[in-house]
């Protein structure tokens, strides 16, 4: 573990979840938390920028800051209800259908942030409104080394123009395949990518959940194999792990050439193959770094192989 500022803005939320194997009441769950959990395996600490409600429990915070996540940029406003997303999964474990979403404290997120935020490296621009994204990246003492950006369909289909104008700003966007087509109007991912780093990005990643991943910059692609896994309890959370993960490598090593970034895919991957293991945040909360090392050990025996002509 080593130290370079970072910043993840994001939900921090509670969830209620139904998936094939059992389903769960209100748990820990939102995209800053995912994210600033993967990230914490890797670097000594990130910053997390969100809001929550009084209903918030303090444990949960004590947790996160045992994790080395500085929680000085999460509000908790008083009188206020947190953010509450429940969901239930398909059999295949990709599609799901929304059942409740409840913005309460989300409503009143002031995206102010502090000072000790200001000059960091590194940030991610977790899953939530556009204008806060660009409001966000807007605060910064100077252009930070990288920026992040993850979103999804909901915001295409709401905020697309704001999401456009924010997407022109960032050097990374991640997105699954879904997105990349609607946001492209492309049905082929290589002809989707093509039209979506015209839209300012320098690299994007497209997530294909059990299929992988896939990182694109204007030369260039990589393909990162997806690990096998026995079992998927919850998927919930993948997307954010994934980003906290590849975010999280660069962060520590500080590199953010294309070479780099082919490892970050690999690290972002190992950080969401654990966090499906297990309902909610649970496995994320628990993992070690010597299994953490182990899974990326494992990711890269996947797709090695020696050509003998």
């Amino acid at each position: 573990k080593t130290f370079m500022s970072t910043v993840i803005l994001g939900t921090v939320a509670f969830d209620a979840l139904e998936t094939p194997f059992g389903k769960t009441d209100k748990i820990l769950g939102g995209a800053a938390t995912y994210a600033a959990l993967a990230a914490s395996n890797l670097i000594e600490e990130s910053k997390v920028l969100s809001v929550v409600g009084e209903d918030f429990p303090e444990d949960y915070i004590k947790m996160m800051q045992s994790k080395g996540i500085i929680t000085e940029g999460l509000r908790k406003i008083e009188g206020e209800k947190t953010f509450f997303w429940s969901g239930k999964y398909h059999n295949d474990m990709n599609t799901r259908d929304t059942l409740d979403t409840q913005l309460n404290v989300l409503l009143k997120f002031d995206s102010t942030l502090p000072d000790s935020y200001k000059d960091s490296d590194f940030v991610l621009l977790g899953n939530l409104d556009p204008k806060i994204q660009m409001h966000v990246l807007s605060q910064f003492n100077k252009r930070p080394k990288l920026v992040a950006l993850d979103t999804m369909n909901f915001w295409m289909d709401i905020a697309m123009d704001s999401l456009k104008e924010v997407i022109a700003k960032v050097d990374v966007l991640t997105i699954n395949d879904e997105e990349a087509r609607q946001l492209s109007g492309e049905y082929s991912l290589v002809k989707a990518a093509r039209n979506i780093l015209k839209m300012g990005p320098e690299y994007l990643i497209i997530k294909k959940g059990e299929h992988g991943a896939l990182l694109f910059n204007k030369e260039e692609v990589f393909v990162a194999p997806a690990l096998p896994l026995e079992e998927v309890f919850d998927p919930t959370g993948a997307g954010d792990s994934f980003a906290g993960g590849f975010v999280g490598y660069l962060a520590k090593t500080k590199d953010i050439s294309f070479e780099n970034m082919k490892r970050a895919v690999i690290f972002g991957s190992a950080a969401a193959s654990f966090c499906v293991e297990k309902f909610g945040t649970e496995r994320m909360e628990n993992i070690t770094s010597e299994a953490f090392y182990q899974r990326v050990e494992n990711f890269i025996g996947l797709s090695q192989v020696e050509i003998k002509w």
